[in-house]
């Protein structure tokens, strides 16, 4: 079983990997992912476990969001737009609350 300090550092890098994403047109995003999901067993009945579970659900919001801009791109120009900007707006403001709670020692608030 890993350390609180290592999933910690795990948690970190994920979110680095999402941040990354914007520059390096999504790769980042799978590989924090499968970092996620690779250690998510050694995260569970820590604190960390929430961030786990916050990252791979933005992971999801961000790659459906993109699938969904993607296709309406052909069909309504605005509203892929539209989706696209939501999307990248969510993934944003998830990456520094998660990021924020972690640097403070905290679970992320999974209600949001």
């Amino acid at each position: 079983m890993k350390e609180t300090k290592s999933l910690k550092k795990i948690a970190a890098s994920v979110y680095l990997c999402q941040l990354l994403t914007f520059i390096l047109a999504g790769f980042p995003l799978l590989i924090g992912v499968a970092l996620n999901f690779y250690n998510k067993d050694e995260a569970v009945g820590t604190w960390i476990e929430s961030h786990f579970d916050w990252q791979i659900k933005t992971a999801l919001i961000a790659l459906t969001g993109f699938a969904v801009g993607g296709i309406l791109f052909e069909m309504n120009f605005f509203l892929s737009v539209a989706t696209l900007i939501s999307t990248v707006v969510l993934m944003i403001y998830r990456i520094v609350i998660g990021w924020s709670a972690l640097n403070s020692d905290k679970p992320v608030d999974n209600r949001n």
